[in-house]
């Protein structure tokens, strides 16, 4: 006999949303640019983090990240290109020589590095906190707080 397990899943609720994985492929590698963008999001460290209660951001030029995974892991820089075309970025010290002795820039991905310094300007403000008042109206819902508690309490 075969028995097959996913019997149990629940359908899918959104109609607009396949859940067919070579639409979710193609969907992906033929993403637009500004799209791209957004899929291209990178953590930040830990103190930013902490800084903008914001857990990842778009990668941007002049943004200074490391490396933490990878052959490449531990290398710190500053990126100088976001190549959305090819789903990577470059760092500033981050070159090999080629045979004829020219430096060429390896690609990485952005999933593997962290934001150590954003480049902020008011567009990246204004993201920043937009994200902020989502994450911090999201945890509110539902959630109480020890002020909440012991203010109910007499």
């Amino acid at each position: 006999l075969f028995l097959f397990k996913f019997c149990d899943r629940e359908m899918k609720t959104h109609i607009d949303v396949s859940s067919s994985r070579r639409k979710q492929r193609k969907a992906h590698f033929s993403a637009s640019s500004h799209i791209k963008r957004r899929l291209m999001a990178t953590h930040l460290s830990k103190d930013l983090k902490r800084k903008y209660n914001v857990r990842a951001v778009p990668i941007r030029k002049d943004d200074e990240v490391i490396v933490v995974r990878g052959q490449l892991k531990g290398s710190k820089g500053k990126v100088t290109q976001v190549y959305r075309k090819r789903w990577c970025i470059y760092v500033e010290k981050l070159v090999k020589q080629k045979l004829n002795g020219q430096p060429v820039n390896i690609p990485i991905d952005p999933s593997k590095c962290v934001i150590t310094k954003l480049k902020i300007d008011r567009d990246r403000n204004e993201l920043l906190a937009r994200k902020e008042r989502g994450i911090s109206a999201k945890n509110k819902d539902g959630k109480y707080t020890g002020k909440d508690v012991s203010m109910g309490v007499d």
